[in-house]
């Protein structure tokens, strides 16, 4: 395994371009399946989760090229509608395959992901909507199976927005037969760019952006080409880093997605300057606390309260930073402690104390986000820290490393 050698306390300067968003590419290649013929998705991530992606998709059967950023599928000879466990247990979002595989070929076989917790991701809001649409699902031997002769359209309402479950029923009901209507649904911009290019597919959704999408299904959708969105994670998580450390300019970004983000950065006493696909901040002088509470979109992004709480370890006094979303995405708070944060856990919020002197220590990486709060923490921090298990930032952030090292960052990968 690979770990990162980060050397502290040092100003960053310059420009990145961010990539394609992980999450909006990961639902883009299951809608592959949804048409045969050659599907092009350019913007494409080179991440160990795209990777993935993709082998799954090998798996059942489509055929691909994928190079510099251009991904090109053709899913006209699916021979297998079968997730298997040795995906499903390292990417949750191998289950994405299910509401396509149904909707095009009436039967999915996905995997349950063994070890992992399913927890407070609501995947029974997946299985209860296949089931309004018709299907009969069932677990056996570790699977779980969704079967239906032809889907025909329903209403199905989530008791909470589900970026995963929007996606997944929107991608089924395209196909099924009559009207289905999703109040509550997901408002993303990753759930915004797959109902369009669905639309381009031919297929008939409204009230795109909206919580509730009304879809017409129809018989047959035709191959997608799309660009995929910038990655409003990854972009977040520079700027956090710029934050306190320098003055660094962000490069085909969608501001809009943002929004939230922005004027946090601004409570907190940051400068920006925004323009239509850039976004640039300056060093604060003195960083000032705010609460944070993450929500569903337009809220603050859960996979973004790592890096906040990060970077409010270092503010000029105490916030409170509480997660609405998943109540457990704490297990970075005791490796931030290992940096040098004073931080209280309590139930699903952190009471964060600052202004601390962060310095150099020897910290794990316990998932993606987690991972890029670190690495923050770590370029904050006085001295050299070591981050291991760094196979999680690869997940999520496309050569991370390399992209600090342009803004001026001592960063190295080892071998552990």
């Amino acid at each position: 395994m690979d770990k990162l050698i980060v050397n502290g306390g040092i100003d960053l300067d310059g420009s990145v371009d961010i990539s394609g968003a992980k999450n909006a590419v990961l639902p883009l290649m299951a809608a592959t399946l949804l048409a045969g013929g050659e599907h092009k998705i350019t913007r494409v991530p080179d991440l160990k989760d795209t990777r993935t992606f993709l082998r799954l998709l090998e798996m059942l059967g489509a055929k691909s090229t994928f190079n510099n950023g251009e991904l090109l599928v053709d899913s006209s000879n699916i021979n297998s509608v079968e997730a298997p466990y040795e995906l499903v247990k390292t990417m949750r979002a191998s289950f994405y395959v299910m509401g396509p595989l149904l909707g095009r070929f009436g039967e999915a076989r996905v995997s349950l992901p063994g070890g992992c917790a399913w927890g407070p991701r609501p995947v029974d809001y997946h299985l209860k909507g296949f089931e309004k649409l018709g299907a009969e699902v069932i677990l056996e031997d570790g699977y779980i199976i969704a079967r239906a002769k032809k889907l025909k359209g329903a209403e199905i309402h989530f008791d909470i927005p589900s970026v995963g479950a929007t996606a997944n029923i929107a991608m089924a009901a395209v196909m099924a037969e009559g009207k289905t209507k999703i109040t509550n649904a997901a408002i993303e911009p990753h759930i915004v760019q797959l109902c369009e290019v669905l639309n381009q597919m031919g297929a008939r959704i409204e009230g795109i952006g909206t919580s509730i999408l009304t879809i017409n299904g129809i018989d047959q959708l035709s191959p997608l080409n799309v660009e995929t969105i910038p990655d409003m994670i990854e972009a977040g998580t520079f700027l956090m880093a710029g934050a306190t450390l320098g003055n660094i300019t962000l490069n085909k970004v969608d501001p809009s997605h943002l929004n939230v983000v922005i004027r946090k950065l601004k409570q907190a006493g940051c400068e920006l300057v925004i323009e239509d696909d850039s976004i640039s901040i300056h060093k604060c002088k003195e960083l000032l606390p705010v609460d944070m509470t993450t929500d569903v979109h337009p809220g603050f992004p859960t996979d973004l309260q790592a890096q906040w709480v990060a970077l409010m370890s270092v503010a000029n006094g105490s916030s409170h930073i509480t997660d609405m979303i998943y109540h457990d995405r704490f297990a970075h708070v005791p490796e931030l402690i290992r940096l040098g944060a004073d931080i209280t856990l309590n139930k699903n919020m952190a009471l964060v104390k600052g202004p601390k002197k962060l310095k150099g220590a020897q910290v794990m990486s316990t998932d993606i986000r987690a991972s890029a709060s670190l690495l923050i923490a770590a370029l904050m921090a006085e001295g050299k820290s070591e981050i291991s298990r760094i196979y999680h930032i690869d997940r999520g952030y496309e050569k991370i490393e390399e992209k600090f090292k342009l803004l001026g960052a001592e960063i190295r990968r080892e071998k552990e």
